[in-house]
């Protein structure tokens, strides 16, 4: 008896032909059993910066044609930005057989050892300076403004020439120290970077930088930007004002203010009711002098002052109770100053205090007169410049040295939050050098990919709205609506999650480059990852293909 379970006319005829054939008998193989995955590599974050890389030029002025070193140099760029690590676990990355990411092979790199990756830093040492005036090419001309600034990196091993022992900004007590300068254009761009011994102070590391934007770079007018401890009187008689066409924009110190106040030409009555005034000093001829006060960093400067007296009496009071003991008491003018000595210097405010040591006795007051003398000049700074008031009005002049901030982040970024150039392990001069090089070239790809992807990013891509709509240029910038909607709702505008860059390229890194095979292990294809929407609209940002 035949019954019809099924009505399969309507069905596609090969369908039906597959079902025919199944039914006689025939077994046909499942996707698993056809397709097998090989090796999923994370990809997505590697073509966002080899991708921006290469959309920047930055390969081409490495060097003019193709080659391993060429391309051994674009890995460590591209390998500070996604995952920086030592030479050796970056080599480890990068050979076929110890793949981490699909840059190795994106690059076609097959077998790297750390020996490769030292002799492409020594094939790049050389080519330093062609390559730094080739940046400034591009992003300076004549009348541009270059903001310079240096800190400190802290150093492993004893045997470098450059390690020495200086001002650590690391907080690494007993480390020895390299010191780095580095040239920004007027948006913080990376340009140039260079490498001193960890002991030389921050103002003599700024002739070179002057001989290099005159002679290397060809500049006839620049408006150099540097803070009061670089640009210092010394400096700017010396090496800054002998230079024909060379401006510049600084600060003065505490107690060059003090002076001015003293002298008269600072009159504090001025600022009841602004916040920002020119005045004159026969001490400056020549100069504008723009005083500033910023009321809430008046405040802040009085509520952190007040803090560690505060906190320095406690220490004191210490001491006189060591004094003052019946078992084990403190006792000697010398010893007691010595225990002292270390208080007053611990929270730097000892000029607070008027002290009387003896032999058996320890007392200290507050010296009010200079608590209530210094507080006088709380929130106040003073801005020099060069510069007349038809080239630049006393509004941007203050801006404009506010800008030093961004060299600042960019030094974070270097040695902290992103490319983390520190601890320094190599030992050789010229490799210290390179490595510090390579890796203000990562921050140059990275400085245009936050530029690019600052819709998506908790960055501020509304900074000159928000800065049209300041109306204090003392006051603390203020980030625009837009951004601070971002911070607040996690969303873009659009309605993408917002990212901070490297949990942005965390997100990439799961967009996976796969190694299929079909049937046999000889026959594979690539396969990519479908993007999410974020992913997709992050390498459309950045102008850039998931195929390389």
């Amino acid at each position: 008896m035949k019954e019809t379970v099924a009505n399969l006319s309507h069905l596609p005829e090969e369908l039906i032909d597959l079902i025919r054939r199944y039914l006689k008998g025939e077994r046909f193989a499942t996707a698993q059993e056809i397709f097998q995955i090989n090796r999923t590599l994370p990809h997505g974050h590697v073509a966002a910066v080899l991708g921006s890389l290469r959309g920047s030029f930055l390969d081409k002025l490495l060097g003019d044609k193709p080659s391993r070193k060429r391309t051994l140099v674009v890995a460590m760029i591209v390998a500070r930005i996604i995952a920086p690590q030592s030479k050796l676990a970056t080599a480890r990355g990068l050979g076929s057989e110890t793949l981490s990411t699909s840059l190795g092979d994106e690059l076609g790199l097959e077998s790297v050892k750390a020996e490769d990756l030292y002799e492409a830093m020594d094939w790049l040492a050389p080519r330093q300076a062609k390559i730094e005036d080739a940046l400034a090419k591009r992003h300076l001309a004549d009348g541009s403004l270059v903001l310079y600034d240096v800190t400190s990196v802290y150093f492993e091993g004893r045997v470098c020439p450059l390690a020495k022992l200086g001002h650590n900004r690391d907080g690494k007590k007993g480390k020895l120290q390299i010191v780095v300068g580095l040239l920004c254009n007027g948006e913080g761009c990376p340009i140039s970077v260079e490498v001193f011994e960890g002991n030389t102070g921050d103002p003599k590391t700024l002739l070179p930088q002057i001989a290099k934007l005159k002679s290397r770079f060809g500049l006839t007018r620049v408006v150099l930007v540097g803070d009061r401890g670089m640009l210092t009187e010394a400096r700017l008689r010396e090496d800054v004002r002998p230079e024909e066409g060379l401006d510049w924009i600084t600060a003065l110190r505490g107690p060059a203010i003090r002076g001015l106040l003293n002298a008269g030409s600072l009159q504090l009555s001025l600022f009841d009711e602004r916040e920002m005034a020119e005045i004159t000093d026969p001490q400056y001829p020549g100069e504008r002098l723009i005083v500033c006060r910023n009321p809430l960093l008046a405040e802040e400067r009085a509520r952190k002052r007040e803090e560690l007296i505060r906190a320095t009496e406690e220490e004191l009071n210490e001491i006189v109770l060591a004094t003052t003991r019946a078992r084990q008491r403190l006792s000697g003018a010398d010893k007691i100053g010595l225990r002292v000595g270390k208080v007053l210097n611990h929270f730097k405010v000892g000029k607070y205090f008027q002290t009387e040591i003896d032999d058996d006795s320890f007392r200290f007051s507050r010296d009010e007169a200079r608590i209530t003398e210094d507080a006088m000049l709380d929130g106040f700074y003073v801005i020099r410049t060069s510069l007349p008031q038809e080239v630049m009005s006393a509004q941007r002049t203050v801006s404009t040295y506010k800008s030093l901030s961004q060299v600042e982040r960019v030094f974070r970024s270097l040695k902290s939050v992103d490319l983390k150039v520190r601890p320094i392990h190599h030992h050789l001069e010229g490799r210290v050098r390179t490595h510090v090089f390579i890796c203000m070239l990562a921050s140059y790809v990275e400085w245009h990919m936050r530029k690019a992807l600052a819709p998506i990013l908790f960055d501020d891509d509304h900074k000159l709205e928000a800065e049209a709509r300041r109306t204090s240029i003392v006051a603390p910038a203020k980030r625009s609506e837009q951004a601070l909607a971002k911070a607040q709702n996690g969303t873009t505008e659009d309605g993408y999650p917002v990212h901070s860059f490297q949990s942005l390229l965390a997100d990439l890194a799961t967009l996976a480059k796969n190694v299929v095979s079909v049937n046999s292990p000889d026959t594979t294809f690539v396969q990519y990852t479908a993007p999410t929407p974020v992913q997709k609209k992050a390498l459309d940002l950045l102008n850039v293909s998931v195929k390389l």
